[in-house]
């Protein structure tokens, strides 16, 4: 259930609470039902189930349970947020079949989640719910009890609502992720009651899946309530004492035997005490007589936490189990959200899906790493899903920071020579005139484009096109811009084939970066990295028996100069070949000088790394692929090959040097 705080910040923001002294609840209050809000759809419908003797349908006898929460976003211009939400909702391994996920709305069971986001296009918000009955498993369609409870929700509010959802399999309690538009039927803002959010919903979802599996026994509750007992998260039981601590004198629950005391009150105070007892081994609560029991502060907060790292830890042995590996409990690590990494993380992509809550925009990595553990990250979705990562792929996490200020260094020393202003025109001629410098339009952009980056953070100051004001400090505050930067950690694709095909493969991979880098990154001799050890002794047999390695007399191995440069145009050649056959125009192996001109037809991934396919009408060729280049798919691009890349040309009389 999501807090009510959260709720009522989201619904005021929409305009949904009528006076501002409703912004703090009155003293009792719990929940946003019983907030004074008067505004918003299915206000009626929460104001009539709040007054009546009964409440909410959790209080009724034999009411099934339901969890439900729920949040709604703001939905930004040119954001791809809610297509990464929607794209992972669908993501692997969700259905009973551990296949992907299907969308489907109130009339098709195959909906069109493009369609879905081309109609939100400029919608104020988004409506998220993640709807889960206890008993789901038992019940026999999920996607029909969906409809049937979205209808209902209609006629609470008074309105049709477009909305897709996708049922998930792959935890304990069968799920149902729901994402609504944030307009009415009319286009008009859908602002909805906090109260029907925070209650309404439930109370519906709670209606139908009783009248499927009949009201709950009085044996089947006490069942639950009886497995809860030893469970390390918050808990039926939980906030029954927690309720009872804040209305007894003290905060001291009394547990202790009353004459004539009812049976089902015995029971009742079993479980308190079983339960108590079962908080003391965790330290959240204390006995300070017989019978009589004290709550620690923040005992709530504890074990929601207990509950989401145990919640994590099962994801992260499921991931594991689907690769067939095993790590104990003591290799796994996950990393608060809010604190940036100590180290940098290399190593095998195991899993991944929506972080949190499942309703926010962030994801989750789990990494075996080549230290040893397995490593749970989470991070925006919007970064994760620009590198886009396989499952199996060679992945890095770590903190955004560049070369330690190669071009804030070549910047501040052309400023202190004229008095802190750096020429772009004055950079460009001196660059012109090293002959180290392989294409010096580009690399002065560079510089430019770095500039821009500083300016936006404050750091520097624009004059006009071709002068820059350069304060005398500026690499310490290009630094400091990188640190805060860095909070959050990048992610970037090391390869994006597994240790076996890159084994076998004919082009430069990961593996052989490992094998001649002067500074390899170091495994530990268990876990994946005892794998990647491995794989590079199976990777150098490779090299020694197609040629391209010999053994020394001493017994060490060497490689071929430029073993990596000539696994690359093997490999292009081989690719190139090979995508000839299908297209009506040859392949032309691209040399280091040329201009390319044509059309970006598609991204294609290698072992050697992803490239861009340009065709023209009389031939195609494969370059180095960059994201810039993405937004260019099916048009003209026009690029300089060099040693280290290429330099694209897109857009008039704009350069930008990769």
């Amino acid at each position: 259930m999501l807090a009510a705080t959260q709720i009522k910040r989201a619904i005021s923001r929409a305009g949904a609470l009528a006076q501002p002294s409703v912004a703090t609840p009155p003293v009792g209050a719990r929940s946003l039902a019983d907030l004074p809000a008067k505004h918003g759809r299915g206000a009626a419908f929460a104001r009539g189930r709040a007054a009546s003797p009964r409440g909410w349908s959790q209080a009724r006898p034999g009411a099934r349970r339901v969890v439900v929460k729920a949040r709604y976003v703001k939905m930004r211009a040119g954001s791809r947020a809610a297509a990464v939400h929607l794209r992972y909702l669908q993501r692997d391994g969700v259905t009973r079949e551990g296949s992907p996920g299907q969308l489907y709305s109130a009339t098709v069971d195959r909906a069109d989640g493009r369609a879905f986001l081309d109609r939100s296009e400029g919608d104020p918000r988004q409506f998220r719910l993640i709807v889960a009955a206890e008993d789901g498993a038992e019940m026999s369609d999920l996607r029909a009890f969906t409809r049937d409870l979205m209808r209902q929700v209609e006629r609470d509010l008074g309105t049709g609502l477009d909305w897709v959802a996708v049922d998930h399999f792959n935890t304990a309690h069968p799920h149902t992720h729901i994402v609504i538009r944030g307009v009415d039927e009319a286009g008009e803002n859908l602002v909805v009651a906090g109260a029907y959010l925070a209650h309404g919903i439930r109370e519906r979802a709670s209606e139908l899946v009783t009248i499927e599996l009949g009201p709950e026994s009085t044996m089947e509750r006490q069942a639950k309530l009886v497995r809860e007992i030893d469970q390390e998260r918050l808990t039926r039981i939980d906030r029954a004492l927690l309720r009872e601590a804040g209305n007894a004198a003290g905060g001291v629950i009394d547990l202790r035997t009353a004459v004539g005391e009812p049976r089902s009150d015995v029971d009742r105070r079993q479980l308190r005490i079983g339960r108590l007892h079962a908080l003391e081994r965790l330290g959240l609560a204390e006995e300070i007589a017989t019978g009589r029991w004290r709550l620690v502060p923040g005992m709530e907060e504890t074990l929601r936490a207990l509950g989401e790292r145990g919640d994590i830890i099962k994801t992260m042995h499921h991931a594991l189990t689907r690769h067939g590996a095993e790590r104990g409990a003591e290799q796994f690590a996950i990393h608060d959200l809010r604190e940036p990494l100590a180290a940098p993380i290399t190593g095998r992509l195991l899993g991944r899906g929506l972080g949190g809550d499942e309703l926010g925009d962030r994801v989750h990595l789990i990494v075996d790493g080549l230290d040893g553990r397995v490593h749970y990250v989470e991070l925006p979705a919007a970064g994760a899903d620009a590198a886009n990562p396989p499952i199996g792929a060679i992945v890095a996490l770590g903190a955004e920071r560049g070369a330690p200020g190669a071009a804030d260094r070549n910047i501040a020393d052309l400023a202190h020579r004229t008095a802190g202003i750096y020429r772009p025109a004055d950079h460009l001629a001196t660059a012109r005139a090293d002959p180290g410098i392989a294409d010096p339009e580009a690399y002065v952009e560079a510089h430019v484009r770095r500039l821009e980056a500083l300016r936006r953070a404050g750091a520097v100051q624009r004059l006009d096109a071709d002068h820059w004001r350069i304060p005398a400090d500026l690499e310490q505050r290009a630094a400091r811009h990188d640190t805060g930067r860095s909070q959050m950690p990048s992610l970037r694709v090391l390869s994006a084939l597994d240790l076996e095909t890159q084994i076998r493969s004919d082009g430069g991979t990961w593996l052989d970066r490992q094998l001649l880098a002067r500074d390899p990154v170091q495994v530990a001799q268990g876990g994946f990295g005892l794998e990647v050890e491995v794989a590079l002794e199976r990777r150098r047999q490779h090299h020694l028996s197609h040629g391209d390695a010999r053994r020394d007399a001493d017994g060490g191995v060497r490689y071929r100069r430029d073993l990596l440069a000539t696994l690359e145009r093997r490999e292009l050649a081989r690719a190139g070949g090979e995508l000839a056959t299908s297209r009506a125009v040859p392949f032309r192996m691209a040399a280091s000088g040329d201009t390319i001109r044509g059309t970006y037809c598609e991204a294609i991934q290698l072992a050697s790394g992803r490239y861009a396919l340009v065709e023209n009408g009389q031939e195609f060729t494969l370059v180095p692929w960059r994201p810039v280049i993405e937004r260019s798919l099916g048009r003209e691009v026009v690029g300089l090959v060099t040693g280290g890349g290429i330099s694209w040309q897109l857009g008039r009389d704009r350069g930008l040097g990769i």
